[in-house]
């Protein structure tokens, strides 16, 4: 790079002080100062560009390497439940016929092979019914009745006759 020391940029002065004049100097020092720090700029900008396409290039590698990981797990767990279901057929084959067969003749174990059925009614999700009008946190009971936080959602009408003066 260039190697500027006191002296030459003393000479450099001089130079710019007699061709400029000392009228215009303060003036394109200015400028020139603006567009060096406008340069300076640009240069980092372009630097932390290429920064984050390096490490964009580093996360792509680095996902793919993590979904043909996860791919090649996946393939093995179906594998494994694939042969986990031809093997539960081969020791349930037996089994299917003599079980309606066992629960017909034996009326004390049907109750309990019910048990494992799922249930026919299943409870519907209701909403918690929140009211939006009071205030709700984190504050217990006795500390909102001790501040006077209000709990209840009043009406207008019995807002105003709360705060009406008594005559």
């Amino acid at each position: 790079m260039i190697d500027l020391g006191i002296s030459k940029l003393a000479l450099i002065g001089a130079v710019a002080l007699i061709v400029i004049g000392p009228e215009k100097l303060p003036r394109v020092a200015r400028t020139v100062g603006t567009l060096i720090g406008k340069a300076q700029k640009y240069v980092s900008d372009v630097k932390a560009e290429v920064n984050r396409s390096m490490e964009l290039d580093e996360l792509k590698k680095m996902k793919e390497s993590m979904e043909s990981a996860a791919q090649s797990m996946q393939q093995s767990i179906h594998d494994s439940s694939n042969q986990f279901e031809k093997d539960w057929r081969e020791v349930t084959a037996g089994l299917e016929g003599n079980a309606s067969h066992d629960l017909a003749q034996d009326p004390l174990h049907a109750s309990a092979a019910s048990d494992f059925l799922p249930p026919l009614f299943m409870p519907q999700y209701r909403h918690p019914g929140k009211n939006w009008r009071l205030k709700r946190s984190a504050m217990p009971q006795w500390y909102k009745a001790r501040q006077g936080v209000r709990t209840r959602a009043l009406s207008g009408a019995a807002r105003v006759a709360r705060f009406r003066p008594r005559a």
